[in-house]
């Protein structure tokens, strides 16, 4: 019995992983050459930007740990309608972000929708954490990069 729980488990762990990530490979692709590009080169960046090669670390270690919050969601939230709305929402935004910003260069643009995501991966932290507990650990790295995040966007934005 437990080995079908584990099992069951792993498998939409897995489901949501191959969304996840098949989402951040459709944002990289619409982004066109983005970080590479002479107008990103030349914008006057914070000076905490992270290095370029840390981005894609990061945000495949955020997917992870973003699909494991979901496939234990799944499996003790009852209202299956309103977790996925939230969760297409975030996936959305998030692909949406990269074109807006790297392709078209709409800054202001950028930063509402990339607000409008921190909101959303908040509200699944904080009204999902009296069910979930500890296991709320697992959406904390992809609200706080999205708090680092949104303030690169901001800077740039006031900044350029």
């Amino acid at each position: 019995m437990l080995k079908t729980i584990n099992t069951h488990f792993a498998g939409i762990a897995l489901l949501f992983l191959i969304v996840n990530l098949s989402a951040l490979g459709l944002g990289s692709y619409l982004m066109n050459n983005g970080p590479g590009s002479e107008w990103y080169l030349q914008l006057n960046k914070a000076p905490w930007t992270p290095p370029g090669w840390m981005f894609g670390l990061a945000w495949t270690a955020i997917m992870i740990c973003f699909s494991v919050f979901m496939a234990f969601l799944w499996k003790q939230e009852s209202n299956k309608t309103t977790l996925l709305l939230l969760f297409v929402l975030q996936l959305v935004l998030n692909v949406g972000w990269s074109p807006v910003f790297f392709r078209f260069h709409l800054i202001l643009s950028a930063l509402i929708i990339i607000v409008a995501l921190t909101l959303v991966v908040g509200l699944f932290m904080f009204k999902y954490i009296s069910g979930l507990n500890w296991k709320t650990i697992f959406v904390v790295p992809y609200f706080i990069w999205l708090v680092l995040a949104t303030s690169l966007n901001a800077y740039i934005l006031a900044n350029n």
